[in-house]
Protein backbone atom coordinates (compact mmCIF):
# COMPACT_ATOMS: atom_id res chain seq x y z
CA UNK A 1 0.00 0.00 0.00
CA UNK A 2 1.24 3.23 -0.92
CA UNK A 3 0.42 6.00 1.61
CA UNK A 4 1.29 9.65 0.11
CA UNK A 5 1.51 12.54 2.57
CA UNK A 6 1.64 15.96 0.79
CA UNK A 7 1.64 18.42 3.77
CA UNK A 8 2.84 21.96 3.27
CA UNK A 9 4.41 23.82 6.39
CA UNK A 10 5.76 27.51 5.70
CA UNK A 11 7.36 30.05 7.79
CA UNK A 12 10.70 31.63 7.84
CA UNK A 13 14.22 30.27 8.44
CA UNK A 14 17.15 32.62 9.29
CA UNK A 15 20.99 31.66 9.83
CA UNK A 16 23.48 33.74 11.37
CA UNK A 17 27.52 32.92 11.45
CA UNK A 18 29.66 35.19 14.07
CA UNK A 19 33.48 33.38 13.30
CA UNK A 20 32.84 29.75 14.29
CA UNK A 21 29.71 30.16 15.93
CA UNK A 22 26.42 29.34 14.14
CA UNK A 23 23.10 29.82 14.88
CA UNK A 24 19.51 28.88 13.17
CA UNK A 25 16.29 29.64 14.09
CA UNK A 26 12.88 28.75 12.18
CA UNK A 27 9.66 29.95 12.46
CA UNK A 28 6.51 27.47 11.15
CA UNK A 29 3.50 29.26 10.76
CA UNK A 30 -0.20 27.83 11.75
CA UNK A 31 -1.47 25.36 12.23
CA UNK A 32 1.22 23.11 13.23
CA UNK A 33 2.61 26.34 14.80
CA UNK A 34 6.65 25.88 16.28
CA UNK A 35 9.59 27.21 16.99
CA UNK A 36 12.93 25.70 16.52
CA UNK A 37 16.40 27.60 17.45
CA UNK A 38 19.42 26.49 17.09
CA UNK A 39 22.05 28.74 19.72
CA UNK A 40 24.65 28.11 22.10
CA UNK A 41 25.05 24.47 21.44
CA UNK A 42 21.42 23.71 22.26
CA UNK A 43 18.48 22.49 20.08
CA UNK A 44 15.13 24.18 21.49
CA UNK A 45 12.10 23.23 20.34
CA UNK A 46 8.56 24.81 20.90
CA UNK A 47 5.32 23.83 19.68
CA UNK A 48 2.34 25.96 20.54
CA UNK A 49 -0.13 23.71 20.20
CA UNK A 50 1.22 21.40 22.89
CA UNK A 51 2.64 24.53 25.28
CA UNK A 52 6.04 22.59 25.51
CA UNK A 53 9.70 22.82 25.32
CA UNK A 54 11.92 20.68 24.19
CA UNK A 55 15.56 21.04 24.49
CA UNK A 56 18.30 19.16 23.36
CA UNK A 57 22.01 19.44 23.97
CA UNK A 58 23.65 18.81 20.78
CA UNK A 59 26.85 17.65 22.64
CA UNK A 60 29.55 15.63 20.92
CA UNK A 61 27.62 16.01 17.57
CA UNK A 62 27.56 19.47 17.30
CA UNK A 63 30.03 19.78 14.12
CA UNK A 64 28.17 17.06 12.44
CA UNK A 65 25.32 18.69 13.08
CA UNK A 66 26.11 22.27 12.33
CA UNK A 67 27.18 21.01 8.95
CA UNK A 68 23.92 19.00 8.39
CA UNK A 69 21.93 22.56 9.46
CA UNK A 70 23.77 25.16 7.12
CA UNK A 71 23.58 22.68 3.59
CA UNK A 72 23.72 25.29 0.69
CA UNK A 73 23.63 28.33 3.17
CA UNK A 74 27.31 29.29 3.73
CA UNK A 75 29.05 25.87 3.53
CA UNK A 76 31.85 26.06 1.12
CA UNK A 77 32.77 22.95 -1.27
CA UNK A 78 35.34 22.17 0.56
CA UNK A 79 33.48 21.94 4.29
CA UNK A 80 30.45 20.04 2.55
CA UNK A 81 33.63 17.57 1.29
CA UNK A 82 34.72 16.66 4.63
CA UNK A 83 30.86 15.55 5.71
CA UNK A 84 29.67 14.25 2.43
CA UNK A 85 30.62 12.27 -0.69
CA UNK A 86 29.48 15.25 -3.39
CA UNK A 87 27.80 14.41 -7.44
CA UNK A 88 27.13 16.63 -10.22
CA UNK A 89 23.89 15.58 -11.82
CA UNK A 90 23.57 17.91 -13.92
CA UNK A 91 21.88 21.81 -14.28
CA UNK A 92 18.15 22.57 -13.84
CA UNK A 93 15.68 25.63 -14.01
CA UNK A 94 14.02 26.47 -10.48
CA UNK A 95 11.82 29.58 -11.05
CA UNK A 96 13.92 31.59 -13.12
CA UNK A 97 16.92 30.07 -11.25
CA UNK A 98 19.69 27.95 -12.96
CA UNK A 99 20.76 25.25 -10.33
CA UNK A 100 23.49 23.17 -9.96
CA UNK A 101 21.90 19.67 -8.66
CA UNK A 102 24.22 17.53 -6.23
CA UNK A 103 23.76 14.11 -4.82
CA UNK A 104 25.25 14.07 -1.34
CA UNK A 105 26.14 11.14 0.61
CA UNK A 106 26.68 11.49 4.25
CA UNK A 107 30.13 10.30 5.59
CA UNK A 108 29.26 9.97 8.89
CA UNK A 109 27.10 6.10 10.12
CA UNK A 110 24.05 8.13 12.32
CA UNK A 111 23.69 10.92 9.99
CA UNK A 112 23.92 8.52 7.11
CA UNK A 113 21.41 5.67 9.07
CA UNK A 114 18.95 9.01 9.10
CA UNK A 115 19.45 10.17 5.52
CA UNK A 116 21.09 8.01 3.01
CA UNK A 117 20.93 10.64 0.52
CA UNK A 118 20.49 14.68 -0.01
CA UNK A 119 19.94 16.12 -3.23
CA UNK A 120 20.55 19.59 -3.32
CA UNK A 121 19.57 22.75 -6.27
CA UNK A 122 22.42 25.70 -5.60
CA UNK A 123 21.74 28.75 -7.12
CA UNK A 124 24.54 29.27 -9.35
CA UNK A 125 24.95 33.01 -9.46
CA UNK A 126 24.06 33.17 -5.60
CA UNK A 127 25.87 29.58 -4.39
CA UNK A 128 22.65 28.98 -2.30
CA UNK A 129 20.31 26.42 -1.84
CA UNK A 130 17.06 26.90 -3.09
CA UNK A 131 15.90 23.52 -2.69
CA UNK A 132 16.54 20.46 -0.19
CA UNK A 133 15.39 16.57 -0.83
CA UNK A 134 16.49 14.60 2.17
CA UNK A 135 15.58 10.95 1.39
CA UNK A 136 15.38 8.36 4.98
CA UNK A 137 16.26 5.03 4.35
CA UNK A 138 12.28 3.41 3.59
CA UNK A 139 12.57 5.62 0.63
CA UNK A 140 10.17 8.36 1.78
CA UNK A 141 11.45 12.28 1.56
CA UNK A 142 11.27 15.86 2.31
CA UNK A 143 11.52 18.76 0.16
CA UNK A 144 12.00 22.06 1.35
CA UNK A 145 11.67 24.61 -0.73
CA UNK A 146 13.58 28.31 -0.14
CA UNK A 147 12.37 31.76 -1.63
CA UNK A 148 12.74 35.10 -0.77
CA UNK A 149 16.38 34.43 0.25
CA UNK A 150 18.04 37.99 1.92
CA UNK A 151 21.49 37.66 2.38
CA UNK A 152 24.01 39.67 4.62
CA UNK A 153 21.02 41.49 6.41
CA UNK A 154 21.26 42.65 10.49
CA UNK A 155 19.18 39.75 12.06
CA UNK A 156 18.16 40.58 15.68
CA UNK A 157 19.22 38.77 18.75
CA UNK A 158 15.68 37.90 19.91
CA UNK A 159 15.03 35.50 16.63
CA UNK A 160 16.98 33.06 18.20
CA UNK A 161 15.49 33.29 22.05
CA UNK A 162 11.93 30.87 22.02
CA UNK A 163 9.04 33.08 23.10
CA UNK A 164 6.75 30.81 24.57
CA UNK A 165 3.03 31.19 26.57
CA UNK A 166 3.47 31.70 30.32
CA UNK A 167 2.51 27.84 30.76
CA UNK A 168 5.16 26.12 28.72
CA UNK A 169 6.58 22.84 30.08
CA UNK A 170 10.23 22.26 29.72
CA UNK A 171 11.37 19.33 28.69
CA UNK A 172 15.36 18.82 28.93
CA UNK A 173 16.90 15.67 26.80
Amino acid sequence: MIKEVDGTDKGKIYFRRDGKEIEMAAGIAPPDEQQIVFSGGKIKVYRAQTKQANVYDAGAHREEFETFLVLGFGSSGADMRKSFEVKYLGDEKIGDAQTARLQLTPIAPKVKQQFPRIDLWIDTQRGLSLRQQLWQTNGDYRVADYSNIQVNKKISDNVFKLRTSGDTTVVNH
